[in-house]
C-alpha cells in the first residue's frame, strides 16, 4: 500500500495528522513519527491531547496529509491509529523527545496508524486516485 514514493516522502517530510469529534476537526504537525518494516506509521504523542480525545471519539479514525512543497507531490493517508504508552516504540520516542528539549518535554505515548487508504494529492492527471 505504501510504495517507495510515499515512503519517501513520510521519511523526508512532516507530517499532518487530522482528526474529528463532534463535528470539530483538528490538524497538527508532527515531527517525531516513523514507519515500522510492516507498513505502518507510528507517531510519539509529546502534545497530542486533542488527537487522542478525538481518536478515542471517532474509533480511532485518522489521515495524514504528507508533500514535498517544492515539487507538490502528495499524498493524504486514512487509517485507524491504536495508543500505546509503552513497548519498544515509546521507549524511543521518549528519548528522542527528551534529548531534544533537553528533558523538559518526553514522549507519554505512541500512536501506531494502521494505513487503509492511499490517495494521490498531487495536481494532475492522477490526483484524487488511491494507490
Amino acid at each position: 500500500m505504501l510504495n517507495e514514493n510515499v515512503k519517501k516522502l513520510l521519511a523526508e517530510n512532516m507530517w499532518d495528522i487530522a482528526t474529528c469529534a463532534d463535528n470539530e476537526p483538528n490538524v497538527v504537525p508532527v515531527a517525531f513519527k516513523d514507519i515500522t518494516e510492516d507498513g505502518k506509521l507510528v507517531v510519539g504523542d509529546v502534545f497530542l491531547e486533542t488527537t487522542l480525545n478525538n481518536l478515542e471519539a471517532n474509533s480511532g479514525r485518522v489521515a495524514i496529509s504528507i508533500y514535498d512543497a517544492t515539487s507538490l507531490e502528495g499524498y493524504q493517508i486514512k487509517g485507524v491509529a491504536e495508543y500505546v504508552t509503552e513497548g519498544v516504540v515509546v521507549d524511543t520516542f521518549k528519548a528522542m523527545v527528551e534529548k531534544m528539549f533537553h528533558g523538559t518535554a518526553t514522549a507519554k505515548g505512541a500512536l501506531i496508524i494502521t494505513p487503509e487508504k492511499v490517495i494521490v494529492t498531487t495536481p494532475g492527471v492522477n490526483n484524487k486516485n488511491v494507490l
